[in-house]
């Protein structure tokens, strides 16, 4: 049984380690390192990050983890964010990506944002599906946006209007 629940402090080993396997795949980010924890907490928006369980216990391992980030400090993009979803290696295919993807979906409405955006590389099927099954559209491509140990990459740009939140 997945279980999601609030990230705490403490729960940064594993998040870390989770996003370390992320960025080993060369799927995920143009990331080649995980961020620190206090970058990642600071710069993610308050009351977005949640981390999956693998059990009905409020204790490790944590399967995966998601949180929302601002797209921009101007106040026109205050109810814009840009999410982030990374799942544990042994955790992928479990559906653990769409539980914590649906929390995302569901704390950004109650934190008043009403677009939601995801730039996936271009080749990364199954998280452009993941977004395609969680109510995301794809927007369009974004050619060559940047290079990853010498690879340029395409990406996916995916959006999510809120139905109950701005227009």
């Amino acid at each position: 049984m997945l279980k999601i629940r609030p990230y705490k402090p403490t729960d940064w080993p594993d998040v870390e380690r989770v996003y370390a396997e992320g960025i080993a795949t060369n799927l995920a980010t143009f990331e080649t390192k995980p961020k620190q924890q206090a970058s990642w907490e600071t710069d993610s928006i308050n009351g977005s990050r949640f981390v999956c369980l693998d059990n009905t216990a409020d204790t490790l391992p944590i399967m995966g983890w998601a949180t929302l980030w601002p797209v921009s400090d101007r106040c026109a993009y205050a109810g814009v964010a840009e999410i982030s979803v990374y799942v544990s290696a042994d955790a992928r295919g479990k559906g653990v990506g769409t539980v914590l993807l649906n929390k995302l979906v569901t704390a950004s409405e109650q934190l008043n944002i009403w677009t939601l955006q995801a730039g996936i590389f271009a080749e990364n099927t199954p998280s452009i599906l993941l977004h395609e099954k969680c109510g995301f559209r794809r927007i369009g491509i974004r050619e060559k946006l940047g290079a990853l140990h010498g690879e340029w990459k395409d990406i996916m740009l995916m959006e999510r209007r809120s139905k109950t939140v701005g227009i």
